[in-house]
């Protein structure tokens, strides 16, 4: 089975053979240790440092599949080299397109993915209301909200109840984490504190995680539906991401501080920034792979299925409705 890889030192990448050589460079910029990944067992390079690889290169990586997601030194998301689009279909692609220029289809798909994000989040609320922590305003202002969300016209409208949901849901994460942290607002660019430098790096290895998925199915990445598209970015993935954050990202973070995984002293304050040292990054990175590969009993298949897996399945869904074939039902924790 092809793994995910993640490369957090600068280096270069090169090719031998059906292998990839990677060189990663010591403090003083020399070439040091090497790793070599067999090609066949490559599905994404998760890039976090700054690499050197020629045009040969990529064109190989093309070839045999492989994307590769970039992240800056701030964690933020930069960009993909995303390998051929093999399996796009012009049919779906047509339908595709005709839902996200129809208004009346476009709405009724955003507002699925807004449905099922604030079902998901408030699922991790009442997981630690039920667990003693005083949530329950936070709790009862999100129902509220959800409760007119069959009443918004636009998207905007619907964008608008979606920042309503999560500065709400935001509020009350000094609850449920120790109180070394302290959450104050949402930050992304950059990240103020710890809690949002977590969010903010989870967020990116989330969408980055539901973009892969989206590349092996036959949607175009480009065409969304809550989010706008925009030119070179590829929206359909941040739609799924609102989806699976409160499940992979989320509980991630209150994972790791409220088993001290991560520390405070495990940022740094860097001209205004916090980052993630990169010991860090690297637990956070292992953590979210574990929550990925983690399985659960899927109720209509019988079956155990994957996180990975069920983003895959959310493609397909997405599929059968944009085919007219089943009705877009987004995915609700039940656990």
């Amino acid at each position: 089975m092809r793994k995910t890889y993640y490369l957090f030192n600068p280096g270069r990448l090169s090719r031998k053979d059906n292998t990839l050589q990677y060189t990663a460079y010591d403090e003083q910029g020399l070439p040091g240790q090497v790793k070599y990944l067999p090609i066949m067992d490559v599905a994404d390079l998760y890039v976090f440092g700054s690499l050197d690889a020629n045009s040969s290169l990529y064109n190989f990586l093309g070839k045999n599949g492989v994307s590769v997601h970039f992240f800056d030194y701030y964690e933020h998301y930069t960009g993909s080299f995303m390998a051929k689009e093999y399996l796009l279909a012009g049919k779906l692609q047509v339908q595709q397109t005709q839902h996200y220029t129809s208004k009346t289809k476009r709405i009724a798909l955003a507002r699925k993915f807004v449905e099922g994000s604030a079902f998901n989040l408030l699922k991790n609320l009442r997981y630690y209301q039920s667990r003693g922590r005083d949530v329950a305003a936070h709790i009862d202002q999100i129902e509220g909200y959800v409760a007119a969300l069959p009443f918004a016209n636009a998207v905007p409208e619907l964008m608008g109840l979606e920042g309503n949901i999560r500065q709400t849901y935001y509020s009350g994460f000094d609850r449920l984490v120790p109180t070394d942290y302290a959450f104050g607002t949402r930050t992304t660019q950059p990240p103020q504190n710890e809690l949002n430098a977590l969010m903010s790096f989870g967020n990116m290895l989330c969408y980055s995680a539901c973009l892969s998925q989206i590349y092996h199915t036959q949607l175009n990445p480009t065409i969304s539906f809550l989010h706008e598209p925009g030119t070179r970015r590829f929206s359909l993935a941040l739609d799924l991401a609102e989806i699976f954050k409160p499940l992979l990202v989320d509980r991630l973070i209150f994972r790791v501080l409220n088993k001290r995984e991560i520390r405070p002293n495990d940022f740094v304050q860097d001209l205004g920034r916090c980052v993630l040292k990169e010991p860090a990054k690297k637990t956070v990175v292992r953590v979210f792979e574990e929550r990925l590969k983690e399985t659960i009993q899927h109720r209509s298949l019988k079956r155990s299925v994957s996180y990975q897996h069920l983003i895959k399945l959310e493609c397909y869904k997405l599929t059968k409705h944009l085919m007219q074939m089943e009705e877009y039902k987004p995915f609700k924790a039940w656990w």
